[in-house]
């Protein structure tokens, strides 16, 4: 993945905090996007939708014991943001043709890690994608449990944040520019 074109990408979104985003990346150039680059580093996730967005797939995350989005660390044969997106939400739900929505950003979110991770924050790129409920997923070696929940059932034991993430991503899809 080439430097350009994760500068590239968070030009481009809308989404708020992509200043600092993008302040980051310039800052720490291609160790931003990768684990071994230092304590903080970007990620890529995926927040995984019903056709009518009423519901999101969850994966109980292994390490952090909390519900997620899917999502992880860069690796070297992403070709951009997006792809490393979709590569672990299909790797984490086991779904092999799932695909994005579009490869337009739809979160940024810095968080400190804590507890079992050997990192100290990331700073997540997220993006979406739409799925029928009724596919089969798997759960990966990374997660502990693969979930559908509506977004009025929410369980406990949410990542922070993650609800007002989910009603923001969800209105931007509903409504886009």
């Amino acid at each position: 993945m080439h430097l350009d074109a994760v500068t590239t990408a968070l030009a481009a979104t809308k989404a708020p905090h992509r200043d600092g985003f993008e302040s980051f990346v310039r800052a720490h150039g291609d160790a931003a996007l990768r684990r071994e680059g230092g304590p903080e580093h970007l990620t890529a996730s995926c927040f995984v939708f019903s056709p009518d967005l009423g519901s999101v797939m969850l994966c109980l995350h292994g390490k952090g014991r909390f519900w997620v989005q899917f999502g992880g660390h860069l690796e070297p044969g992403d070709r951009s943001l997006a792809d490393a997106a979709r590569r672990e939400a299909r790797e984490e739900s086991g779904i092999a043709d799932l695909d994005l929505l579009d490869t337009s950003i739809a979160d940024l979110d810095r968080h400190d890690l804590h507890g079992g991770f050997a990192c100290a924050a990331h700073w997540d790129v997220g993006f979406v994608a739409v799925v029928d409920p009724a596919r089969r997923t798997t759960v990966s070696d990374e997660s502990d449990d693969v979930r559908w929940f509506t977004l009025d059932a929410l369980p406990d034991g949410l990542a922070p944040g993650l609800p007002a993430r989910l009603a923001a991503v969800v209105a931007t899809v509903a409504q886009p520019d």
